[in-house]
Parts: C-alpha cells; structure tokens; sequence
C-alpha cells in the first residue's frame, strides 16, 4: 500500500494514463513498456526514493494486471411498461 503522498500522485498518472491508454486501442504489452519507461524516468530523476518506486512499481504492476480495471460498464436495458 502507497502512503508517501507524492508516490500516491504519481500512481494516480499512471493509472489515468493506463485507461486512456486502453481507450485508444493499446493492450497490457504496450503499458507494461510505457510503465517501464515510466519508471525509468523517475529513477533517473532521482524523484523519489528507489523503495518507493519498487513499491509503485508492484501497485501498478497489480492494477495492469486487474482486467477489471479496463471493463466498461454496459448500460443496463430500460424496461418498457406500457
């Protein structure tokens, strides 16, 4: 569980980003490299500490990996009355 406040920022832009992602047409290989590079960049940075990106790494590993996360809800049927 993320509790450094900036981490929890950062995993709220990855999965805003992994949705968007989705929503245009891209499958788990191609967020999986987009999350690689991802944290690549903030290992390079020097942004946050290197357990606290192992930490995102493994909560955004989870929800990639959760299809549930990627499901749109189907409207349900409205019923006819009359």
């Amino acid at each position: 569980m993320l509790q450094d406040t900036q981490t929890i920022r950062y995993y709220q832009r990855l999965t805003d980003a992994f949705v968007e992602l989705w929503n245009r047409g891209y499958r788990t290989d191609d967020m999986r490299m987009y999350l690689d590079g991802y944290l690549a960049a903030l290992r390079h940075g020097n942004i946050i500490e290197p357990f606290l990106i192992h930490r995102l790494e493994e909560e955004a590993s989870r929800y990639l990996h959760d299809g549930s996360n990627f499901t749109v809800p189907q409207p349900l049927p409205q019923r006819d009355y009359y």
